[in-house]
Protein backbone atom coordinates (compact mmCIF):
# COMPACT_ATOMS: atom_id res chain seq x y z
CA UNK A 1 0.00 0.00 0.00
CA UNK A 2 1.38 3.20 -1.08
CA UNK A 3 0.69 6.28 1.25
CA UNK A 4 1.15 9.84 -0.30
CA UNK A 5 3.71 12.41 1.35
CA UNK A 6 1.51 14.12 3.91
CA UNK A 7 0.08 11.01 4.82
CA UNK A 8 4.45 9.76 5.69
CA UNK A 9 5.05 12.86 7.85
CA UNK A 10 2.35 12.56 10.10
CA UNK A 11 3.25 8.94 10.52
CA UNK A 12 6.70 9.89 11.12
CA UNK A 13 5.93 12.43 13.84
CA UNK A 14 3.33 9.58 15.23
CA UNK A 15 6.38 7.27 15.00
CA UNK A 16 8.99 9.50 17.17
CA UNK A 17 6.69 10.11 19.67
CA UNK A 18 3.77 12.11 19.21
CA UNK A 19 -0.01 11.43 19.57
CA UNK A 20 -2.87 13.01 18.00
CA UNK A 21 -5.79 14.76 20.22
CA UNK A 22 -9.29 15.02 19.16
CA UNK A 23 -12.06 17.02 21.10
CA UNK A 24 -15.53 16.34 20.69
CA UNK A 25 -18.69 17.86 20.58
CA UNK A 26 -22.03 17.37 22.51
CA UNK A 27 -23.09 14.61 20.09
CA UNK A 28 -19.67 13.38 20.04
CA UNK A 29 -18.66 14.47 16.77
CA UNK A 30 -15.51 15.96 16.27
CA UNK A 31 -14.88 19.38 16.63
CA UNK A 32 -11.22 19.42 16.63
CA UNK A 33 -7.94 17.74 15.85
CA UNK A 34 -4.21 18.78 17.22
CA UNK A 35 -1.77 16.69 16.59
CA UNK A 36 1.60 17.09 19.29
CA UNK A 37 5.21 16.42 18.27
CA UNK A 38 7.06 14.17 21.10
CA UNK A 39 8.54 17.79 22.57
CA UNK A 40 4.52 19.31 22.74
CA UNK A 41 4.61 21.15 19.74
CA UNK A 42 1.58 21.54 18.01
CA UNK A 43 1.74 20.69 13.82
CA UNK A 44 -1.09 22.80 12.04
CA UNK A 45 -0.83 19.82 8.90
CA UNK A 46 -3.23 17.82 9.76
CA UNK A 47 -6.75 17.76 8.43
CA UNK A 48 -9.57 16.70 9.15
CA UNK A 49 -9.71 14.55 5.70
CA UNK A 50 -6.10 13.41 6.22
CA UNK A 51 -7.13 12.19 9.51
CA UNK A 52 -10.34 10.20 8.49
CA UNK A 53 -8.04 8.48 5.70
CA UNK A 54 -4.96 7.38 8.24
CA UNK A 55 -7.89 5.75 10.85
CA UNK A 56 -9.88 4.32 7.86
CA UNK A 57 -6.76 2.52 7.02
CA UNK A 58 -6.00 1.80 10.64
CA UNK A 59 -2.52 3.18 10.47
CA UNK A 60 -3.65 5.18 13.52
CA UNK A 61 -5.49 3.70 16.30
CA UNK A 62 -7.13 4.89 20.33
CA UNK A 63 -7.07 3.00 23.11
CA UNK A 64 -9.37 3.36 26.02
CA UNK A 65 -10.02 7.02 24.93
CA UNK A 66 -6.08 7.75 25.19
CA UNK A 67 -5.25 10.01 22.32
CA UNK A 68 -4.29 8.52 18.98
CA UNK A 69 -0.62 6.56 18.29
CA UNK A 70 0.47 5.35 14.96
CA UNK A 71 -0.44 1.40 14.90
CA UNK A 72 1.97 -1.58 14.09
CA UNK A 73 0.59 -1.21 10.62
CA UNK A 74 1.33 2.07 10.11
CA UNK A 75 4.95 1.84 11.53
CA UNK A 76 5.86 -0.95 8.98
CA UNK A 77 4.41 1.71 6.18
CA UNK A 78 6.63 4.63 7.41
CA UNK A 79 10.12 4.90 5.62
CA UNK A 80 13.09 6.22 7.87
CA UNK A 81 13.98 9.74 7.37
CA UNK A 82 16.66 11.37 8.91
CA UNK A 83 16.25 13.39 11.95
CA UNK A 84 16.68 17.39 11.00
CA UNK A 85 18.28 18.10 14.54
Amino acid sequence: MDISRQEQKILHMLAQGGCIRVEKDDHRRISKIELFTREGWRFSGLSDELFRKLKRRKLIASKKSAPYRVTRKGLTLVRSQADNR
